[in-house]
């Protein structure tokens, strides 16, 4: 049994990492958090050692290390621009480290981050839950057994509406959030390098504060992705469901679907890096460096080759 700390326990992610730990059969020790919105523990280790000062969580941690129960793994489901200082923090307390994607803002701080894991002989594992997903995987082995020479167009949409409160917290700021395409886009960027290959070039069409669009050239495929926060994005017929979110990707014009099949991929994480087989810090290096660009690259507008949703009207800012 693995004993196991918590950063970020209030997030919206913590509960399937919460989830992923018991369902393992470990034990989560202690958690941080600076706000106090965690009940949801309860429902798995309602015993846990809470903290919303970090200087205490450290002590209590630098406690339980004299008293020799030492932390196997700390889980990172910090705001993304805390991920690199948390991970840190995990190895000089000489923990393997579990982080959420995005695992780090820049492609630099990946290199910097192998440099510690070198020095303290300890493993930073992310949680790249689209590569453990059946479809996915069938999908990764039919490109491979394919046609050589055969590349593939691909259609990415990811729509997910946020309300006002997106650009009031963390998330709205480009500096700690990454922006739209690192903040709910990295995931996929990822699991099409998986699946696609390496990046040839990276055109970015629009990007402002509730959209970004843009044309990625890979290896085995021609890929034109929108994503979107803005609800008015989702197509009506979807809308008219209740449903907030649509995700569609279509290769050579047929849909790919994957809508099932997500249930449990964080235990799944767990199981396979608890069991040395996780995926390690360096393999973020190809999504990121695609999320670093996009965020600093100058807009082309719509020209070339671009998504199809590219081109609905822009949006005010709600703060403006």
């Amino acid at each position: 049994m693995k004993n196991f700390a918590l950063i970020g326990a209030a997030g919206y992610i913590a509960p399937r990492h919460l989830k992923a730990i018991k369902n393992t059969g470990n034990t989560l020790s202690a958690a941080f958090d600076p706000f106090d919105s965690v009940g949801i523990m309860d429902s798995y280790f309602p015993n846990v050692d809470f903290f919303v000062e970090f200087e205490r969580f450290d002590r209590h941690i630098e406690k339980l290390k004299r008293k020799n129960i030492p932390i196997d793994f700390v889980s990172v489901c910090s705001p993304n621009y805390l991920h690199d200082s948390h991970i840190r923090f995990g190895l000089r307390n000489n923990a393997d480290v579990i982080c959420e994607k995005p695992i780090v803002l820049n492609p630099w701080n990946i290199e910097a981050l192998q440099e510690i894991e070198k020095e303290t002989g300890k493993h930073i594992f992310s949680i790249l839950q689209l590569r453990l997903h059946p479809s996915i995987i069938a999908l990764r082995e039919k490109v491979l057994k394919g046609p050589k020479d055969k590349i593939y167009d691909i259609d990415l949409t990811y729509l997910t509406s946020r309300g006002h409160w997106y650009y009031t917290s963390w998330k709205g700021d480009i500096s700690k959030s990454g922006g739209i395409a690192t903040n709910i886009g990295v995931h996929f960027f990822d699991m099409l390098t998986w699946v696609f290959g390496s990046v040839k070039s990276n055109i970015v069409h629009i990007h402002t504060h509730d959209r970004a669009a843009g044309y990625l050239d890979l290896e085995k495929a021609r890929v034109r992705w929108f994503l979107s926060i803005n609800e008015l994005a989702i197509p009506e017929e979807v809308r008219a469901q209740g449903k907030s979110t649509f995700r569609s990707i279509k290769i050579d014009g047929d849909e790919f679907e994957f809508s099932d099949g997500f249930t449990d991929l964080h235990t799944k994480s767990y199981e396979e890096i608890i069991s040395g087989k996780g995926y390690r810090i360096g393999e973020n290096k190809k999504s990121i460096d695609i999320v670093h660009y996009i965020r600093h690259a100058a807009p082309a507008g719509l020209k070339g080759d671009y998504h199809p949703l590219a081109i609905l009207p822009n949006s005010k800012h709600p703060f403006d």
